[in-house]
């Protein structure tokens, strides 16, 4: 009996194993593997003890550059270091356009004061974004002065970049931001297309995906139903409703968890209509962190058919291209 059971349990790990291997198949070309760049090229900081409150600005690395993050040049920076999506935040003004600036108020970064969707975009565009950035604890402020109308609405950001791609972040709960939102692409077929995906603020990101044909998008409780439905069903090959035609986030550390990872798992969502982002270690928080050296680069796997989330492309996308190719084009080395 015991011996009967023995035997039934390695087959049924020998089914599992090979339903789920990459070993079988054919393995997805080099060169396929994309960057999302969180941010843009803009000014890293020190994540320790960090809250949501926390003022980054005052706490930035010394500079190794002048970028700000969410301006054009920072974007154009960042598709110039090899990204195939740029990440930005949007906030919606009292006047009815998207202001592109991450924090919920002015008083951190800018010259101004108050809250960031309570300000219209005129007196928005008079703010110098780079005026709170210090690295000494405020005995010097290097961007002071260099940051001067640098805040975009979203529409001139579709417009300085045709043919690219963005990733909007809501940082709102407002129903009326997604509305707005999804009749801005609605009407505007081209920057439709410049929409790689949605996430952020649980209700408009809802809003926006229910009102936007093919839109896709995600936010916390979106990831956790996905990863932790496929963990419980995806062994026999089944991709859960919650995995289906959206933005799929696997953090690092817990991959391999995944059934069928990397390359059966990709293909598995990639027939359902959804596209996987690598993101870096999940530590609890948000689902920021990012691909950010060449120590966890190294991690990522060979010929990786999906996106890589990082907070340094400008390291990151030398160190993945070292030879300038166009993203998902060739990928040499690490």
């Amino acid at each position: 009996m015991l011996r009967k059971l023995l035997i039934g349990t390695a087959a049924v790990v020998a089914a599992l194993w090979a339903t789920n291997t990459s070993l079988f198949g054919p393995t997805p070309e080099a060169g396929k593997t994309r960057l999302l760049s969180h941010r843009g090229v803009h000014q890293t900081f020190s994540a320790e003890d960090l809250e949501n409150d926390t003022c980054t600005a005052e706490r930035i690395l010394p500079p190794t550059h002048d970028y700000i993050e969410n301006t054009i040049p920072s974007m154009r920076a960042a598709f110039e270091h090899g990204a195939a999506v740029v990440e930005l935040d949007v906030h919606l003004t009292p006047d009815g356009a998207f202001a592109v600036f991450h924090d919920w108020t002015l008083d951190c970064r800018t010259d101004g004061t108050g809250v960031t969707e309570e300000t219209p975009m005129s007196r928005l565009k008079e703010l110098d974004i780079g005026h709170g950035y210090t690295a000494d604890g405020g005995r010097t402020f290097p961007l002071r002065g260099k940051g001067i109308g640098m805040i975009p609405a979203l529409d001139e950001v579709f417009r300085a970049f045709p043919g690219r791609q963005f990733l909007i972040n809501f940082k709102s709960q407002r129903a009326d931001e997604g509305q707005a939102l999804a009749d801005l692409l609605n009407k505007n077929p081209e920057w439709r297309k410049a929409t790689f995906g949605v996430y952020g603020g649980e209700i408009p990101t809802r809003e926006s995906l229910r009102l936007v044909p093919g839109l896709r998008g995600y936010d916390k409780t979106s990831i956790i139903s996905c990863l932790s439905r496929h963990l419980a069903l995806g062994w026999s090959g089944f991709v859960p409703a919650a995995c289906r035609n959206t933005l799929v986030i696997v953090p690092l550390n817990y991959a391999w968890m995944l059934w069928g990872w990397p390359h059966r798992f990709i293909e598995r969502m990639k027939a359902a209509g959804s596209e996987v982002i690598l993101m870096g270690p999940y530590q609890g928080g948000d689902f920021t962190a990012g691909i950010d050296h060449a120590g966890q680069l190294a991690l990522v796997p060979d010929n990786f058919d999906g996106y890589v989330w990082t907070n340094r492309i400008e390291v990151i996308g030398p160190l993945l291209n070292p030879h300038g190719n166009s993203p998902g084009q060739t990928r040499v080395g690490r």
